[in-house]
């Protein structure tokens, strides 16, 4: 059965993102306004959810599509987040308004699902369930060739009532198991390890051998019966995971940069076929520039890689932190010195050096004009 959430609330919460002109606003109606590659049928993505649904164990699984924009206490609260938990912060999270957010996680599913009149019908005759969600997730982040802040995540869970049988994690594995040999293949190599989320226990991850290397790239464990609880549901235990479909993109195709998971160069998508080791059409060469600059000692890094992003779009392909320090004599109490290294580079196409010394020009405008920094 597929599962359409109204957005009413979250069409009225856009349209005051649109009658607003401040940056973190703009941004924001930016973001939401770029496509969601898990249903982007030419995206590796889409083909990766596909995969994942039809896996046995949950191929007749509800489908639930769910708001982008979600209340914060439901996001965090509901869900046994700490109160000083870093993701409730907005350096972290893009908070659309006080109360609501761009949604940071996909397992969110779990509140609005258990909240739709057709499943409260099923659990009050003790039925069991299981429901997949997938889409867009947004966190504010650095910027590299493996991070973006707009990512998609494909969660699913399976619920089932105590008095019929007691999930063990055990189950979860099984389904985890085949979830990675759909997307790497029978042969693949992977191990489970123990975790810790504010919302299942026990929790586990997997990690897949590639090159050499075990990389971490899915997790889950049993939900937690106080999170049921504030949802409304008792008598019932159950399994979920969660994963970022990026991250097992990458791993399968080998790919050397997550922007080209959005690319229009047909040189580029034609070979973003899971399995297949992408091959680079061109190594375009990259820009790099300095800048330093003397700032208030609440500077927030993430709002600087938000700030780079709206100056330099998809052209920044990295910003490392090369220097950090205070020196009292030189710059007062309550200021810090910082250093980025920016690299500029197209996926598609050669920057002429002018062209980066009008956006490099245009950051230090507005790294002063926005954070009252002194660029050095």
């Amino acid at each position: 059965m597929d599962i359409v959430i109204s957005r009413e609330e979250e069409t009225k919460l856009i349209q005051k993102l649109k009658e607003r002109t401040d940056p973190e606003a703009m941004r924001m109606k930016r973001y939401l306004e770029m496509p969601d590659l898990s249903r982007t049928p030419d995206s590796p993505l889409f083909e990766m959810v596909k995969r994942v649904k039809n896996v046995p164990l949950q191929k007749d699984f509800d489908i639930i599509n769910i708001p982008e924009i979600v209340p914060a206490d439901i996001s965090f609260d509901l869900f046994n987040f700490e109160m000083d938990h870093p993701v409730r912060s907005k350096s972290d999270t893009y908070y659309v308004d006080d109360q609501n957010i761009l949604r940071t996680h996909d397992t969110v599913f779990w509140y609005y699902y258990l909240n739709r009149p057709e499943i409260k019908e099923r659990i009050a005759k003790k039925e069991s369930l299981g429901a997949l969600c997938y889409g867009k997730v947004y966190r504010k982040d650095e910027i590299d060739r493996r991070h973006m802040n707009i990512f998609h995540q494909m969660g699913g869970w399976y619920l089932v009532p105590d008095s019929e049988k007691i999930l063990s994690l055990d189950d979860l594995k099984n389904v985890l198991a085949e979830i990675v040999k759909t997307i790497f293949g029978p042969d693949v190599i992977y191990r489970f390890n123990q975790d810790v989320f504010p919302y299942t226990d026990p929790s586990l991850e997997v990690e897949v051998q590639m090159e050499g290397e075990r990389v971490e790239l899915l997790g889950g464990g049993m939900p937690k019966k106080a999170v049921l609880a504030n949802m409304g549901v008792t008598g019932y235990n159950g399994w979920a995971y969660g994963f970022g479909l990026e991250r097992l993109a990458i791993a399968s195709m080998k790919l050397p940069d997550i922007r080209l998971l959005w690319s229009n160069d047909e040189r580029v998508k034609k070979q973003l076929v899971l399995g297949k080791t992408f091959v680079e059409v061109s190594k375009y060469p990259p820009a790099l520039r300095d800048i330093s600059f003397v700032v208030d000692k609440s500077f927030v890094p993430n709002d600087y890689f938000d700030l780079v992003r709206d100056v330099a779009g998809d052209l920044a392909e990295e910003v490392k932190l090369i220097d950090k320090y205070d020196n009292e004599e030189r710059f007062g109490k309550d200021k810090l010195s910082y250093a980025y290294r920016v690299t500029y580079r197209s996926i598609d196409r050669t920057l002429t050096n002018d062209e980066v010394d009008e956006l490099h020009k245009k950051l230090e405008e507005k790294t002063t004009s926005t954070f009252k920094a002194v660029v050095r």
